[in-house]
């Protein structure tokens, strides 16, 4: 593993442990050249995913967008970290045991808003706007009046 100070390719492990969620190994590394210790995480990657995206285009799925895209949507709110790591992972798995080579954006998307909507409603609402292009605030309106009428029977 490349040390992120001084670029040597050698470096040790010093300490292994399972992360919370038990999806990733967290291992504490020591660089051979310069003594710097990082963190590294070691997660299982079942296949290679490409995701399709609009117009065609394709690209291989990539958990950090995944991870920053919800992030961004939980931004100032109180969402654990942990939380946020578990949908992530989940929507992750959901991708790799398809058994499809390729997925297309949309569907991840609908994952994403599915996970969103039983985490944080302000959240879901915020990366609604984004992935369904609301261009007007009539668009947030109505939206979040269906948010809360979902809410209100959930609650009955």
């Amino acid at each position: 593993m490349r040390c992120p100070f001084c670029a040597h390719d050698d470096s040790q492990v010093k300490d292994s442990r399972p992360t919370e969620d038990s999806t990733s190994i967290r291992r504490r590394r020591q660089c051979s050249s310069c003594g710097a210790r990082f963190t590294t995480f070691e997660r299982v990657q079942l296949r290679e995913v490409t995701v399709v995206k609009s117009g065609d285009r394709r690209q291989p799925f990539e958990r950090g967008k995944l991870e920053q895209s919800i992030a961004l949507a939980c931004r100032k709110r109180d969402v654990p970290q942990e939380r946020i790591d578990q949908l992530v992972s989940g929507i992750q798995r959901q991708v790799e045991t398809a058994g499809e080579a390729e997925i297309a954006s949309q569907r991840i998307g609908e994952m994403v808003m599915d996970g969103l909507r039983g985490l944080d409603s302000v959240a879901y609402i915020r990366f609604a706007s984004v992935y369904r292009d609301f261009s007007e605030a009539r668009d947030f309106e109505e939206f979040a009046s269906t948010v809360q009428e979902a809410a209100a029977n959930e609650r009955s």
